[in-house]
């Protein structure tokens, strides 16, 4: 493997790739796997890519432990199409869907889900700006359509340590912790992840679906707005994004490599060593502060003086560290520890946090 100098890169998405996932792509950009095409070119309808997008589709189902009775479907459109599918396909005029309220992205797909039905609410912590978790709802109407919850928000930092098994359809959008530890994906009903943080490059967003989800589908749909119509069509109902499932593919054998056990181990090795010297560091604050509410994936802070903001920041790119900023919305800082960040990375990052520390208060 060539030996590429890379920043640390702990941008929210699209994210750090680990270098072996990167020159794998970057070789098969120039000819995938010596049958002298591009893998930019390869037909999507072809074996080559059907091979492909079915070693894709088997990863997830092994990496997730699904069984025979879900599909797994790759589309375009990124996380705001699933906030639009999912009600479209299965809440009808005139019901009622349950949506747990945990942070932006949350909130932006229960607006959607607006359009096609009505929505319940049932837990929020958006009068306290989200810097904790609702507390889950202790009863869940069996009339609901479904319930949908978001379970890591990347803006806020917090994050849901299990899936609940709940009497209704569950529907998870686990787009930023998806393979980052070992969860019973099994109580969902469907799940899916946009790709550009654990799974690959951005422009294609993985969907696993339980079979009998589709009969539960409320309207007459054109295919390209309809899960069944995907799973017809293969994932390949238009041009497949065939790069970005490629990718996806080369992160998911990374995946299974490492281990998901492993990944688990690290990434809260990770977390504790950065949450430890945010509470240490006499210049930077934890926004969330109840420790069981805190993501492992997303650790959000603010510096305790304004001025210190945009010069840590610039520290941290003088010093090989990029991406660091917070969401636009909200400012400060915010670290996101996907799976391809070692731990290595973040003892990088914690030593300057400790060099600032010293330089700014002689």
């Amino acid at each position: 493997m060539k030996n590429i100098n890379l920043k640390i890169n702990f941008n929210p998405g699209p994210a750090a790739l680990p270098q072996s996932v990167l020159q794998q792509a970057a070789d098969a950009v120039l000819n995938y796997n010596n049958t002298g095409l591009s893998i930019l070119g390869i037909p999507h309808r072809g074996k080559l890519f059907t091979d492909i997008i079915e070693e894709a589709r088997a990863l997830v189902k092994e990496l997730c432990g699904l069984g025979d009775d879900y599909e797994v479907l790759w589309l375009q459109g990124g996380g705001r199409l699933q906030f639009t599918m999912v009600p479209m396909n299965f809440l009808g005029d005139g019901e009622t869907a349950g949506y747990i309220d945990s942070g932006y992205w949350a909130a932006d797909a229960i607006s959607y889900a607006k359009y096609y039905g009505n929505v319940d609410i049932l837990a929020s912590s958006k009068a306290d700006n989200y810097t904790h978790l609702p507390q889950w709802p202790a009863t869940i109407d069996s009339k609901l359509a479904y319930l949908h919850f978001t379970t890591n928000n990347t803006i806020y930092g917090t994050q849901w340590n299990n899936v609940p098994k709940v009497q209704i359809p569950l529907i998870a959008d686990m787009s930023s912790d998806i393979l980052s530890s070992q969860m019973n994906y099994t109580n969902c009903d469907m799940f899916y992840a946009v790709a550009q943080k654990n799974i690959g490059a951005a422009g294609v967003t993985m969907v696993a679906i339980k079979k009998d989800m589709l009969q539960r589908t409320k309207r007459v749909l054109p295919p390209m707005l309809s899960y069944d119509g995907h799973v017809k069509a293969n994932s390949v109902l238009n041009t497949s994004p065939v790069f970005a499932v490629y990718t996806a593919l080369l992160m998911l054998r990374w995946t299974k490599e490492k281990g998901i056990a492993a990944i688990e181990k690290e990434n809260n090795e990770k977390a504790a060593l950065l949450y430890s010297e945010i509470e240490r560091n006499s210049l930077f604050d934890c926004i969330v502060n109840n420790a069981a509410d805190r993501s492992k994936m997303n650790v959000c802070f603010t510096a305790k003086h304004a001025e210190h903001e945009k010069t840590f920041i610039s520290f941290c790119e003088e010093n090989n560290v990029t991406g660091i900023e917070g969401h636009r919305s909200v400012g400060a800082f915010r670290t996101s520890l996907y799976n391809a960040i070692s731990l290595a990375d973040v003892q990088h990052l914690v030593a300057l946090m400790k060099e600032f520390e010293n330089l700014n208060n002689k």
